[in-house]
């Protein structure tokens, strides 16, 4: 009888001790997701910001690259149309080496800031 109690007891202490090891694995995994998570979110929101002051300065170059080329030419249609031409050019070069500078770089951000290991925590026993 002396054995089986203590084989009652091995495994009720075994399932309170595997029990809060699951819930403990399953609490790490919640946060390395919202880890992850907020990294990418704040990641899209700089890359948006970012996409969106890249087209305002690229609207004011248009506008400063007219007004120059119409007083070069004397013609406001012939300085804007000049100013379209070098800035359609832009988006087409843009548009050709779109892998090489925009998706490439994206991709390994994202699976570095998905990968990278956690910092470890400093001792403060010393």
């Amino acid at each position: 009888m002396r054995e089986r109690d203590n084989l009652g007891t091995f495994f009720k202490e075994t399932k309170d001790l595997l029990q809060d090891y699951l819930e403990t694995r399953l609490e790490i995994f919640r946060l390395q997701g919202i880890r992850v998570a907020s990294r990418t979110i704040g990641f899209l929101a700089w890359l948006f910001l970012s996409v969106f002051l890249f087209v305002l300065v690229l609207i004011f170059i248009g506008l400063v690259l007219g007004f120059w080329f119409s007083s070069l030419t004397g013609s406001l249609v012939m300085g804007f149309g000049i100013a379209t031409l070098i800035l359609v050019l832009l988006i087409v070069l843009l548009t050709i080496f779109r892998k090489a500078l925009f998706v490439n770089p994206v991709i390994r951000t994202f699976i570095r800031l998905s990968s990278e290991p956690e910092p470890e925590e400093e001792e403060s026993e010393r």
